[in-house]
């Protein structure tokens, strides 16, 4: 647990955490702990039982916001994309007057960033705090969705010039992917969109306005996800597509060769036959002649069909 107080952007370290109880002279604290450092945390700030329940369970929560007498309680995710793999990480806030607890089952990158936004933006408040932190949630989106766009339109192209089957595990594993991401960015955009347009005592007024320059950022990235949904469709059926173009393609010259020795099978089955009144059989050329007859016809129908495009 790392416990600092922050006045104008001066950030000072913290050791007794007793000492975040009182309200400081300037400033507020910010408070970044794990699921473990509640059983301290929750007696000594009045956390609500079901908040703090939220943070310790193991299932994952939706983003949401819970408004409580003292403090308010945020379920926010932030995200990273690695191999293919979209990855949500859960950040629980409890916003108070003067403090505001981050709580994270994993480190959070986000946090790295704060600090020297907090210096340079000389953060006073916590729910200035909260705002820049959320906007720092919000637009590591954006890294994300230009990945999963070069990811997309590289797949498109493997897809276009040689199609094999681990393009469909890539493309069903995307799908679930987005699909699983964009469950928990809807919600989320509804949180923002509350902290813009809710009066909210903790949360001054003046400073609702800048939550709604995040909005139209978490709504653009809802509806980039929406078309990551209908891009990936669209995959799936470019892989169909392919498939049967090269099934089609192999068909064509099975047809095209079947046709070639057609007429070979006809030579061959008639001078196959036994009779004995058959003059070719007698003439000491007979055999060089019906092969050079027969390889003249194959090599005539395949110069056609090559002309033709059908080989």
């Amino acid at each position: 647990m790392k416990i600092r107080l922050i006045e104008n952007g001066l950030i000072t370290e913290i050791d007794d955490v007793e000492e975040a109880v009182a309200v400081p002279g300037k400033g507020f604290y910010w408070i970044d702990a794990s699921p473990f450092d509640l059983d301290i945390l929750q007696p000594l700030f009045g956390l609500h039982p079901l908040a703090v329940e939220d943070c310790i369970d193991e299932e994952e929560q939706r983003p949401k916001l819970q408004l409580y007498d003292d403090h308010y309680f945020m379920v926010l995710n932030g995200i990273a994309f690695h191999n293919q793999d979209i990855f949500l990480r859960e950040i629980n806030i409890f916003l108070g007057s003067h403090a505001i607890i981050t709580v994270t089952k994993q480190e959070a990158p986000e946090f790295a960033s704060m600090l020297p936004i907090v210096r340079e933006k000389e953060v006073n408040h916590p729910d200035t705090f909260l705002y820049h932190l959320v906007d720092q949630i919000v637009d590591r989106y954006f890294d994300v969705t230009e990945k999963i766009e070069d990811l997309i339109e590289a797949l498109e192209e493997e897809i276009l010039m040689n199609t094999s089957k681990s393009h469909l595990d890539q493309i069903i594993g995307l799908r679930s992917e987005i699909l699983y991401a964009r469950k928990m960015l809807v919600p989320q955009r509804d949180l923002i969109d509350a902290l813009h347009k809710k009066e909210l005592p903790l949360i001054r007024p003046k400073l609702r306005k800048y939550f709604g320059d995040i909005l139209e950022d978490a709504s653009k990235i809802v509806e980039n996800f929406e078309t990551f949904r209908d891009l990936i469709g669209n995959l799936r059926e470019a892989y169909q597509a392919a498939l049967a173009g090269r099934a089609n393609d192999i068909m064509r010259v099975f047809t095209a060769l079947t046709t070639i020795f057609m007429p070979l099978t006809i030579v061959t089955g008639i001078y196959g036959m036994n009779f004995d009144f058959m003059p070719e059989l007698h003439s000491p050329y007979g055999y060089y002649i019906v092969l050079g007859c027969m390889a003249a016809i194959g090599l005539t129908m395949f110069i056609l069909f090559k002309k033709k495009e059908w080989l």
